[in-house]
């Protein structure tokens, strides 16, 4: 079975719906048939390579029109959501990065099948430590930091490498009419969107899995004749 996740690394949900996700699956028995592909998605694509220069708070309030008040309710609900799957939001440390960049290297690593690793140390980055997640340097040390080598990593991101994989995972979300992020879809049947509770994720995984193993079904009359391991009955 597989589940394809959209995700930004710059989503604050998409870090909390991560993290209720895997909660999820680790809680089923048959978390081992089931794989994870990430995919790409950008929240603002408009943000420009060299950065914009203000705390998200800033970038929050000036591009995207949220009043202040509301931001402080917003940073304080995602500080408290966090501390129940073990995130530390520190918001205010936050840098406003195009990331994809960062998406080029999730497709990378991920080919090394270290997807879900990456992304944790991507939003980790972004979302705790306030690192630019833009920025080469810190993308090859984050790498390097889950046992992948540096200069393979250095080669890919400062080369266009991956960059198809990135668009194709944006055309796709378009087709699923995916507007926000994050967005779970199990194998291409069922979708679920944000960052659901850990029991809605046990629940549509569990169904998933149930309807994709084989289904048995006896037809026809059971009393006719056959062979067995005594002889033939007639």
């Amino acid at each position: 079975m597989k589940v394809e996740i959209w995700s930004d690394v710059a989503c604050p949900f998409c870090y909390i719906g991560k993290k209720h996700f895997e909660k999820a699956l680790e809680a089923l028995p048959f978390k081992e048939s089931v794989e994870v592909e990430w995919k790409s998605f950008q929240l603002d694509p408009s943000i420009p390579e060299e950065g914009l220069q203000m705390t998200s708070a800033e970038y929050l309030e000036k591009r995207k029109g949220y009043p202040k008040q509301q931001l402080d309710q917003m940073f304080q609900h995602l500080a408290q959501q966090g501390k129940t799957v073990g995130i530390d939001f520190k918001n205010e440390q936050a840098i406003p990065a195009n990331t994809f960049k960062a998406h080029r290297l999730i497709h990378f690593v991920q080919n090394a099948g270290k997807g879900s690793e990456i992304e944790e140390a991507l939003f980790k980055a972004h979302f705790t430590d306030g690192k630019d997640v833009n920025n080469t340097n810190v993308l090859v040390e984050l790498a390097g930091e889950i046992g992948l080598d540096t200069q393979a990593v250095n080669k890919v991101l400062t080369s266009e490498q991956h960059t198809d994989d990135v668009k194709k995972d944006i055309a796709e979300a378009r087709q699923f009419n995916i507007q926000g992020v994050p967005f779970f879809v199990i194998d291409r049947k069922y979708g679920l969107s944000g960052a659901q509770p850990i029991d809605a994720f046990k629940q549509a995984l569990t169904q998933a899995y149930e309807e994709s193993k084989p289904k048995f079904e006896m037809k026809g009359n059971a009393e006719s004749d056959a062979c067995g391991p005594e002889g033939c009955e007639v």
